[in-house]
Formats: C-alpha cells, structure tokens, sequence
C-alpha cells in the first residue's frame, strides 16, 4: 500500500485506459513467475472458515469477487489470487471481437472516487477467450463469465448471441451473467424487459446446468426492479447481480455525458437497489452486490442486506491493491464483534422481517 500511495499521484496523470493496460501487461508478464506472486497470495489471499461459502456447489473462500471490466479478456485470472479476490468475473464477452467505442472512453473523478467509462463491450471475441480460458480451467477460484450482445447485432437477434457464448463457454467457466445493463452498447438496455428475460432463459438453460445470472441497472424505476425481480427468478435466473454502472450524471460534479459512472458517488444507489431486490427475492436465489464498495464497512452493510457474495473494481484505483485483503480482513473483524460464527449467519439480517415473507 506505501508503494502504491507513492506512485498515485503519477498513476492519476496517465490516461486511465493506458494504466489499466499497463497493469494488464504486468500481470500476464508476471503470471509464470512464482517468485512474484507467492509472496502476494501469501499476504493478500484470505482463507478464513468464517467467510468460506458454498454456492452453487461451488466454492468461495472469501465473497470479494473482482467485477466484471477488470479482466475483459480473461488475461489476469493467474493474479487473481495475489490481488486477493476469492472469485472473479472476466468479460464482457461478445461472439465476435469487437474495438469498443471510440477514444478517449475513460475517465477518472479523482476528488469523488469515481471512474466513468464508455469502452463498448471491447474485447478480443469469444473464440480467443475460449482457448485461452481452456488452458487455465478449471482455476483454483470460480470463474464467471460476463457476455453480452455484439453491438452490430440488432435487438431482435439478439438471445442467439447469447446463446453462442453460452455453448462456446460452458465447459470453461464456472456460471454465467447476462449482460443487458451496460449503458456503453446502444439500446443494450432496451432488453430489460419481461418478454425478453422470459425468452432468454427459457433459451439457455437447456444448454447449460451452469448457474446463469442477471446483471440489473441501478437506472430502472423502483417499480420495474420489483418486477422484473420477480419475473428473473420465475425464468429460471440462479441469481441477480445489482448493479452495473450509472449514466445518472447528476452525481457527478464534471461528468462527461458518456458512457457509465462507476465508484463511491454509485454506492447509494447500487445498496437501495440491493434493498429492493432482497425484499423481493431474498432466500429464493443469491444475490450479488457491486458499486461503490470501499471498505469492510461497505461491504458488510451489503452482505446485511442479502448479499452473499460483492464486488469491486473502482476500489482498486483509488485504495490500491489492498483493498481486497482490507476488506475481507474488516469482514471478519465484524462479524466476530456482532457475534456470528459465520458469514451465512449475517447474510439478509436488516432485511425486514415483512419483506422476508
């Protein structure tokens, strides 16, 4: 951490999708060498009984997951570990390689905390991920895979992108997250509706007996999360991630009027849209949490609210890679202090009794 405050200052005046790469470019370097990233798993990687779960038959040994957009192409999943991360999503993946929208897509609010990014779904086609993640699997943590639509698809073709990724992806990945939240792919959100998640999943669990999750927008009304709640989870969605990044720019003191806010400034929202999702759902599918989680306190207030597994991923950019340790760390600390033995024990407990059925 002494490190990384020395070299911030420096870091905040790069372009931020320079720096992302440049990290990039360490890691992969970096992945065959033993020397380099024993010491950090050793320090960074916390695999405490408290805060092991069993999901999915699959298992957590500490619910802080890296966000989708960190690994896009599946390229740092060896550093995953080392950063501290007990599970993680790559992508978003699309069935063909697609550049993303046009540069500069990032930018930084250093004074907020936040990252705002229009990058389009950028990534290297599900056929190069694919080989590359056949090499790795089945990894040491769950992987999750993040797809989303090509932006040439039109709306209406839109489910056999989907299941294109799918059947290419199933048998490399550990579970699955629709993608149909990301403001950054014209019209993308268009497809949060009932008819459209009814017929996408009737489409794709068929094809896989992998847990296939959706992905919500902290922009929709309180009503059509309620709904479209409900409507997931009766389609056959084994769990709901909230939320993806905002294009509410009023929380933002300079934005750009591109693409979506990320960071602290989205954590209201993101725990409010949690709070409505757990009051509908909680107890019938896992619910995920990401946006603006900061701190062992942040997450934890999420985890209460029916969170069984978060996410970071701005956090790192201004916390440094420790945050992920820090956090799990804090995570333990707190429940040992408010006396539960295990982490289950505090998922969903300041959810109202009345909402919990």
């Amino acid at each position: 951490m002494d490190i990384f405050k020395a070299i911030k200052p420096l870091i905040y005046k790069t372009d931020p999708e320079f720096a992302h790469n440049a990290v990039e470019t360490i890691f992969r370097t970096a992945r065959r060498c033993p020397f380099f990233f024993n010491p950090l798993i050793k320090k960074n990687f916390i695999d405490d009984p408290i805060l092991n779960q069993k999901i999915w038959d699959l298992e957590f040994k500490n619910p802080v997951g890296v966000a989708a957009g960190f690994d896009k192409n599946a390229t740092m999943i060896s550093a995953w570990p080392a950063l501290g991360f007990g599970w993680g999503e790559i992508g978003a993946v699309t069935p063909k390689p697609q550049p993303g929208n046009e540069k500069p897509r990032a930018w930084r609010h250093v004074e907020q905390e936040a990252v705002q990014n229009a990058y389009g779904f950028n990534n290297e086609g599900v056929k190069v991920i694919k080989e590359r993640l056949s090499k790795i699997y089945p990894f040491i943590l769950p992987i999750a895979a993040n797809i989303g639509k090509n932006k040439t698809t039109p709306e209406e073709r839109a489910i056999e992108d989907y299941k294109i990724l799918v059947k290419e992806l199933k048998d490399v990945v550990d579970f699955f997250v629709i993608n149909i939240s990301s403001p950054n792919t014209p019209n993308l959100r268009n497809l949060l509706n009932e008819e459209f998640i009814d017929n996408l999943f009737k489409e794709l669990k068929p094809i896989t007996k992998k847990p296939i999750l959706i992905k919500f927008s902290p922009d929709m009304d309180d009503t059509d999360i309620i709904n479209l709640s409900n409507i997931s989870v009766e389609a056959g969605a084994d769990g709901i991630i909230a939320t993806n990044t905002t294009v509410n720019y009023d929380i933002i003191n300079s934005p750009i009027k591109r693409g979506g806010i990320s960071g602290k400034p989205l954590a209201a929202r993101s725990f409010e849209v949690l709070r409505i999702i757990a009051g509908e759902v909680f107890g019938k599918v896992p619910l995920i949490s990401v946006g603006g989680i900061d701190s062992a306190e942040e997450a934890y207030k999420r985890i209460r609210m029916g969170a069984s597994l978060i996410q970071i991923y701005t956090a790192i950019i201004y916390k440094g890679p420790g945050i992920v340790r820090e956090i799990n760390k804090g995570l333990i600390e707190l429940l040992q202090k408010d006396g539960f033995n295990h982490i289950n024990e505090a998922i969903g407990v300041d959810i109202p009794k009345k909402l919990k059925g």
